[in-house]
């Protein structure tokens, strides 16, 4: 068997939990947007970049640790929101939160799961909960108030799904075949039913700021590509901008979130803090998002492939991107995230702005 922290068992990850899925739920992980393009470019963009480590440093005692939203995690990444993890696996979100509440991880909670946010709430995990908005606001509003009862620490705004790119599987759609168990359990019943219900069209500045008072909790926008938007995200309230394609599966030909990250920590500078995901498959790519300016990294398809073997899955996931996270570090002349914040080689006017 491959070591946990080698990057052969990262690499085979996903092979090997194809072999685990049924086609059209293995179709919905995969799928990408138009010809795939975004998709297809985004592990490959992070290998792009080019670092500048440092020598002469003493590296006997790395520390990945990063504080998010005021909160300690013990490693700068995290899960990013996904449907369907109890068609993966039976025990689902479940698995996945008491995993990454061992490591360390912030767990971010699709508003789709199909497990509730009191049982994922009960596994310890710090987590944050992803929404989109209907049409009508109010019809969020007790999913809102579930999540706060049961201890969410943000709110996670998509705003790049006005409407879900088309894509056309081989067989059945998943959510055709899919158990009605496995998706939606924290919605009112018949909430699609309701006038409203559809995702907003309309989605403005005006919303982070509202979400912000009704929950209370800080609010992260996700799905950002530009720097003007960003700054827009900023001067609305949002504390946190994320970068991200949402997986390539919306605007195909959109750049990658390897490229789009540098100019997004500038625009944002030390006002809110700034995330990743897209394409991100081993301890390398975290070092070089942190360098890029990142505060965080999230991966989303990978710990799906990781969850075909439930909570241990996911643990070892977790244990393979510390080890290969620790060993680029201390490759970089490293200790902490912050020491890697002028390793990325470009222009001193292009760089991530220090923070």
């Amino acid at each position: 068997m491959d070591d946990p922290g080698s990057s052969s068992w990262l690499t085979g990850l996903a092979a090997r939990a194809a072999g685990s899925m049924s086609t059209p739920l293995r179709e919905y992980v995969e799928h990408a947007a138009g010809a795939g393009v975004t998709a297809g470019e985004a592990a490959a963009a992070w290998g792009e970049l080019r670092l500048r480590p440092h020598v002469l440093r003493d590296v006997t005692d790395v520390d990945p640790s990063v504080e998010l939203l005021g909160r300690s995690a013990r490693v700068p990444w995290g899960v990013a929101p996904t449907s369907l993890q109890r068609a993966v696996h039976p025990d689902g979100e479940v698995a996945t939160a008491r995993a990454s509440a061992a490591a360390g991880a912030v767990m971010v909670v699709s508003s789709n799961a199909g497990s509730t946010f009191d049982d994922i709430a009960a596994t310890g995990v710090t987590w944050w909960l992803q929404v989109y908005l209907p049409s009508d606001r109010t019809l969020a509003g007790p999913l809102l108030d579930r999540a706060v009862a049961a201890g969410a620490a943000a709110v996670v705004l998509t705003v790049d799904t006005p409407v879900v790119a088309a894509w056309h599987p081989s067989e059945a759609l998943i959510w055709d075949v899919a158990d009605p168990g496995w998706t939606r359990v924290n919605f009112d019943p018949g909430y699609e039913d309701q006038p409203g219900s559809e995702k907003a069209l309309d989605l403005g500045p005006h919303d982070i700021d509202w979400l912000r008072e009704r929950t209370g909790l800080p609010v992260v926008v996700k799905g950002v590509l530009r720097g003007d938007d960003a700054r827009r995200c900023v001067q609305a309230g949002a504390a946190g901008v994320w970068v991200s394609t949402h997986g390539g599966r919306q605007l195909d030909r959109s750049l990658s979130t390897a490229v789009a990250l540098p100019e997004v920590r500038r625009a944002v500078g030390d006002e809110a803090e700034v995330y990743v995901d897209g394409g991100v498959r081993c301890g390398l790519d975290v070092l070089t998002a942190l360098a890029a300016g990142a505060d965080a990294v999230f991966v989303g398809r990978p710990v799906l492939h990781a969850l075909v073997d439930g909570e241990a899955g996911v643990a070892r996931l977790h244990a393979a991107l510390l080890v290969e996270t620790v060993e680029a570090m201390r490759l970089a002349g490293c200790r902490t995230p912050a020491d890697t914040r002028d390793l990325l080689a470009m222009a001193p006017d292009e760089r991530p702005h220090p923070l």
